[in-house]
């Protein structure tokens, strides 16, 4: 049965064994979230693919026997087949083919068809942690002079967008960074935090990480502390 569709398999079994190898990777836990299909995209896979998968997975088991095969199994297939494509394409096309945090090597795990030639290569997390110093030689001012941990240079790593620093005033060291609870964003450093007058004295703690251009975030760097001039 010939499709106008590259990338789907021409045959029955083809296509059952191809959406069988794509929905087992996107089931594996964790990675639905990790290529960003959540909220109404997440409630469409599970409130539309999947119910047309599941009708088209029981029409072809029906149909699988040679012995045990009908024309009635025969146009059950058929029909179940043409529904669950259309969901199938779409989740490629929509979801998968022009998705940045999809790789390769995951449209590869999924049977499917890398990204055409001449795509950007999707971004990925950044991967290193940044570290500090800290000037505080202005009063009520803080200077956080960062750059990538271990290197001497201060410019940010490649594909790296900004920094963004948590930060909180605390009597004693916090022992988890979600206890940070301000937020800064900065792209050039150093860094600069004004406080009020009657903060002066106190204990600054902060942590910093990287951030890409499309928002996907590094592990987090030690917490520091300074306190404030």
């Amino acid at each position: 049965m010939a499709r106008n569709v590259d990338w789907l398999k021409r045959s029955h079994e083809g296509l059952y064994d191809q959406q069988n190898i794509t929905v087992n990777f996107l089931m594996t836990p964790g990675t639905m979230d990790r290529l960003g299909i959540s909220g109404a995209a997440k409630v469409w896979f599970d409130n539309d693919f999947i119910i047309k998968r599941d009708k088209f997975i029981v029409a072809f088991e029906a149909w699988r026997n040679p012995s045990e095969r009908t024309p009635a199994k025969t146009a059950a297939l058929l029909e179940a087949e043409k529904d669950f494509i259309k969901v199938y394409r779409l989740l490629y096309t929509g979801y998968l083919k022009k998705n940045p945090l999809v790789t390769d090597e995951d449209l590869v795990s999924m049977g499917l068809p890398k990204h055409p030639s001449g795509t950007k290569t999707p971004p990925t997390p950044p991967t290193t942690v940044p570290e500090a110093t800290v000037d505080t030689s202005i009063p009520a001012t803080v200077n956080i002079n960062y750059r990538d941990k271990n290197e001497k240079g201060i410019g940010k790593p490649t594909g790296v967008h900004g920094v963004e620093i948590r930060w909180a005033i605390l009597n004693t060291h916090p022992s988890d960074w979600d206890e940070l609870t301000n937020s800064s964003f900065d792209t050039k450093t150093p860094a600069t935090l004004v406080f009020k007058g009657e903060q002066r004295g106190k204990t600054l703690y902060f942590a910093l990480r990287w951030e890409n251009n499309v928002g996907q975030k590094g592990p987090w760097s030690d917490i520091y502390s300074a306190i404030i001039p």
